[in-house]
């Protein structure tokens, strides 16, 4: 699968967990099937407002990313629904007039490695006596 299409499953797998959508029971979600599922799911007006939340990512991956005359730009991440992690370039800012969301971020999609460790941190908070 491609890193777009592993988008792409990953936000119907949302759709689903919130009954906002269903598989057809003869027709696997896989990389064949992937983008009619994803067609129905946009023609019902629902992938829009997943894609629109899910573009700004889980996490920033400080990457080197596109720079952008008008927009703000970070490169972020997620994790998809099989554990593997995609990462794009976000689009933001712009303005009253702006229109970061029109980017086609999904097509500049691209695997990453993701190494997770837990980090012991100590805080320390002051308080006057």
């Amino acid at each position: 699968m491609t890193p777009k299409q592993k988008i792409k499953v990953t936000i119907i797998y949302l759709a689903i967990d919130n009954g906002e959508f269903s598989l057809i029971e003869d027709e696997p979600l896989n990389e064949n099937s992937v983008d009619d599922y994803y067609d129905s799911l946009k023609s019902g007006g629902i992938a829009q407002d997943y894609a629109y939340e899910f573009r700004e990512g889980e996490e920033e991956t400080n990457i080197p990313c596109e720079y952008s005359r008008h927009y703000e730009t970070k490169s972020v991440a997620s994790k998809m629904f099989d554990g593997s992690w995609v990462g794009w370039t976000c689009y933001y800012g712009g303005g009253k007039h702006g229109e970061p969301e029109a980017f086609d971020w999904m097509s500049e999609a691209y695997f990453l490695d993701c190494k997770e460790e837990q980090k012991l941190v100590t805080v320390y908070t002051f308080n006057k006596v």
